[in-house]
Formats: structure tokens, C-alpha cells, sequence
């Protein structure tokens, strides 16, 4: 049984097929954190830029199947080998446009294999379900 959730919409691509878009219940720590100081804001421009123009490489932007279940979960990864933060997002592809949508946010990731933490919120995130219309 999923879990109900809402979006809105940040940012759409110049020829609408791409949408970035943020959870409701977690847009204030999640946009928070990408405009927190100017180190933030210029990598996460650059991610969702990318992204926008479906030119996000696996370094950057990478699917986190662990399972069938969370086939539709990706990571977009930020500072990688440093802080290594990661907003957890889902990608649902619709006939008109794909919806990336920043769903959670994890700060710190301290390993480089996926530990209880990073696995409980990656099935967290495949359970939200967003309407689109």
C-alpha cells in the first residue's frame, strides 16, 4: 500500500518533456538545503540542469534498484567523496513528460555500499505515490 503524496513543480524543461518537482511535506529541508550557501546552489543548478536536458551522467544522477520495488527510485548525489549528501528522488515516465521528483534528502551518506539507513529510506520513497495529472 503506498503512501499518499503531493508536489510541486520547480523547474520544466525548455521543451516541456522533462519536470523537476519537489515532495510537499519535504520541499522546506530539501530547498532549504540547496540554496544553503552559494557551494550548494551552483552543484545543485548544475544537477537538475543536466537532468533537464537528459544529460545526467551516473556520477551525478543514478537509479538505486535494490529491488523491482524501487525501480522508479533514483539518487541525485552530491559531493560525492566529500560530504556525500544524497535527495532521493522518483522518476515516473508518463507519454507526455518524465516527472523527477525530489522526494527525500540524506545528509552525510558515510559509506559507499547502501547500509540500513540508505536502504529503509530508498523503500520509503518507492511506497510515496504522487498523482499526476
Amino acid at each position: 500500500m503506498g503512501i499518499k503524496r503531493s508536489f510541486a513543480i520547480i523547474r520544466t524543461s525548455k521543451n516541456g518533456k522533462v519536470v523537476i518537482a519537489v515532495d510537499v511535506e519535504n520541499s522546506n529541508s530539501i530547498l532549504s538545503y540547496a540554496n544553503s550557501d552559494e557551494r550548494h546552489k551552483k552543484k545543485f543548478k548544475f544537477i537538475t540542469e543536466l537532468i533537464l536536458e537528459n544529460k545526467a551522467c551516473k556520477d551525478l544522477f543514478r537509479q538505486e534498484k535494490i529491488s523491482m520495488a524501487c525501480a522508479q527510485v533514483y539518487a541525485m548525489r552530491l559531493f560525492t567523496g566529500q560530504e556525500n549528501d544524497r535527495i532521493y528522488c522518483q522518476k515516473i515516465e508518463r507519454k507526455d513528460a518524465t516527472y523527477i521528483i525530489l522526494c527525500e534528502l540524506l545528509e552525510k551518506k558515510k559509506n559507499t555500499k547502501l547500509k540500513h539507513r540508505e536502504i529503509t529510506l530508498i523503500n520509503k520513497v518507492a511506497r510515496y505515490e504522487y498523482e499526476i495529472e
